[in-house]
């Protein structure tokens, strides 16, 4: 984690081949990919720990968070699906198949 008014390291989080990272609205935890675990790991962004590691489909790489910070859309490239993580429950309650190798996510307003 960066303090952006120093630029300067206030805490290193292990994780497993990160890629993609994403805010719940209020930004209280952050939602990271785990490339070679198949998981995405929540970040409570005031302690600087992870609280829950997520279960998801093979190679996660892009990750988006609705609006209203209800769910987590993670895009699974070599099982070309989508996992729907809800935030409340820290669980997969959807996965989608979509096309081949799905890199980014991306939620509308």
């Amino acid at each position: 984690m960066i303090e952006t008014a120093t630029n300067t390291v206030v805490a290193t989080i292990p994780g497993n081949s990160p890629r993609g990272v994403a805010f719940t609205p209020d930004g209280s935890y952050a939602y990271v990919t785990n490339f070679t675990s198949n998981s995405v790991s929540v970040i409570d962004t005031a302690l600087y720990k992870v609280v829950a590691n997520v279960e998801v489909g093979s190679d996660p790489v892009g990750v988006a968070i609705t609006a209203d910070g209800a769910y987590a859309f993670v895009a699974n490239s070599t099982a070309h699906t989508v996992s729907v993580i809800d935030t409340a429950t820290l669980s997969v309650v959807r996965t989608i198949p979509v096309g081949l190798f799905p890199s980014g996510v991306a939620i509308k307003p």
